[in-house]
């Protein structure tokens, strides 16, 4: 499969908020995936949550709330996802691949 096909198949269809901890996405290729937001917002990798140089997290979990959620979620592009956290954070990206990797799967609904 081409890259610009593999991508098409990864992106997201539906992303909603199942949850005041949990957020559900809905791939182009069927699958549905639970993720925890909190869980979301500590994987951030941007320049602010992860030294660039040596990868080395910077981010201290005990200041992100327990109860932090995204308001607002929108695209980047064709690979990845912005999301703006109610702790004020809204530096990272979320790349679809990355996004697939932290989340439990449930097999596609037919």
């Amino acid at each position: 499969m081409p890259d610009d096909a593999a991508a098409l198949a990864s992106a997201p269809t539906k992303i909603d908020q199942t949850g005041p901890r949990e957020l559900s996405i809905t791939w182009a290729d069927g699958v549905t995936q639970a993720i925890d937001a909190r869980s979301l917002r500590l994987a951030c990798a941007c320049a602010h949550c992860v030294d660039e140089w040596s990868g080395e997290p910077r981010l201290d979990p005990d200041t992100v709330p327990d109860d932090v959620h995204p308001l607002r979620i929108e695209p980047v592009g064709r690979y990845a996802l912005h999301i703006t956290w109610s702790d004020t954070h809204d530096s990272g990206i979320y790349p679809f691949r990355h996004l697939r990797t932290l989340a439990n799967t449930t097999p596609p609904k037919r």
